[in-house]
């Protein structure tokens, strides 16, 4: 049996590298060795191993009926939605690790894969390596899962646990991206765009309908300051992007932003590039998932481990917990959280009347002229009403209740 790649940069290459290295492994567990016949890519490889195997067409693959399985390692909707839906109508597979082509269009290319008994599987969308997707369509989809929380973006995280640490956020970025860790254009993991699609994708699997990326409350790290850092560090917390996913009544209600994490939570001991997540069942109770959230060969691992899968259901389709209908979206008078609030010293009496009695006055070294506190439990829509009538905020975060 053949598989193909496309999209043949850092984790179509790294598909390549662990089909070579791990080749015996492979080939014991499907019966018969899989052979990398196509890479699809407008680039030449001349000094590849692989190099001979670039193709420029995918009809060129697709006529290929020793072809199973194809790798969709290109990123973005276009061309890869099309490619993959007439990849799909052929009764070939598709593995893919792109996370923004599952959260616009997973449910449709999941029908699609049904309708031709093939899968659609896209565990390296979500996690890099960690083994975090499956679980939700096996060993978890009996649960009633309530709640997902996590640490999904490894760039962001690099630089927050850089920033608490001291360095600011341009220090903290040039870091990220001397080491490879950001893009040059890092806007999608810095504002959140890229954890965005990562917990619509989980929340979509927790509650088996769609979870519209629009529908997620997103916020990134760069209005953060030296004195949100100051405040966490004087007070026993870190600073994490956390992406959230809550569960009632049939509804979901979804949000990225930076939170105040207790030094106790287990995510405040996820820095680096690592990702971690934390899912909530109604008898399981919390069970985490952690591990290297990206890098070519985490990602590439788990693209492989659902690219054997599919070739052990050739001709069948994998079941994942991913329906077409649209998710209810939970109402912001359901999602609550406490608030840590910054505001100008001038607007203390304004803050305590605004937002009750039972604040918590927070300290920091070295930080003057403003007053600090952390509210009781409230609503997103009653902390969004009660921030309009305070004139001077310096800042605001949200707080993961331990």
């Amino acid at each position: 049996m053949k598989a193909a790649i496309m999209g043949y940069g850092i984790v179509g290459g790294g598909i390549a590298k662990v089909l070579t290295e791990n080749k015996s492994k492979v080939k014991q567990i499907l019966g018969e060795e899989c052979e990398l016949g196509y890479i699809l890519d407008l680039r030449d490889f001349p000094e590849d191993p692989y190099g001979d195997r670039v193709v420029r067409s995918l009809d060129e693959i697709l006529a290929d009926k020793e072809v199973r399985v194809i790798c969709e390692t290109m990123g973005g909707l276009k061309p890869a939605y099309e490619y993959t839906k007439r990849i799909l109508q052929q009764g070939i597979s598709v593995c893919t690790s792109n996370k923004e082509l599952v959260a616009a269009h997973g449910a449709e290319l999941l029908t699609i894969a049904k309708d031709h008994n093939c899968s659609y599987l896209f565990e390296a969308s979500v996690g890099g390596g960690i083994p975090l997707l499956r679980p939700f369509s096996t060993t978890l989809m009996h649960e009633r899962i309530d709640r997902v929380t996590g640490v999904l973006n490894g760039t962001t995280n690099y630089m927050l646990s850089c920033m608490q640490k001291g360095d600011t956020f341009d220090m903290a970025l040039t870091r990220a991206q001397q080491k490879g860790y950001a893009e040059k254009d890092p806007t999608a993991d810095i504002e959140g765009h890229d954890a965005c699609r990562k917990i619509a994708i989980l929340g979509s699997l927790a509650g088996g309908a769609r979870v519209n990326t629009d529908d997620v409350q997103t916020e990134g790290i760069t209005k953060l300051t030296e004195q949100d850092f100051e405040y966490a560090r004087c007070n026993d917390y870190t600073i994490k992007l956390v992406a959230e996913a809550k569960l009632e009544g049939g509804a979901v209600g979804a949000v990225v932003a930076p939170f105040l994490v207790p030094m106790s939570h287990a995510l405040a001991s996820v820095n680096g590039v690592f990702n971690a997540c934390i899912v909530h069942g109604n008898m399981l109770g919390d069970v985490m998932f952690y591990g290297q959230g990206a890098g070519r060969d985490a990602t590439a691992s788990a693209v492989v481990s659902d690219m054997i899968d599919a070739l052990l259901h050739d001709g069948e389709h994998v079941f994942v917990n991913l329906s077409a209908v649209p998710a209810l979206r939970m109402d912001d008078l359901q999602m609550t959280h406490r608030f840590f609030v910054r505001v100008d010293e001038s607007e203390k009496a304004k803050a305590v009347k605004t937002f009750g009695e039972d604040i918590s006055f927070v300290e920091a070294r070295g930080v003057f002229g403003e007053w600090a506190f952390i509210t009781a439990p409230m609503s997103e829509a009653d902390f969004a009403a009660a921030l309009k009538s305070l004139d001077e905020v310096r800042g605001y975060l949200r707080v993961l209740e331990a």
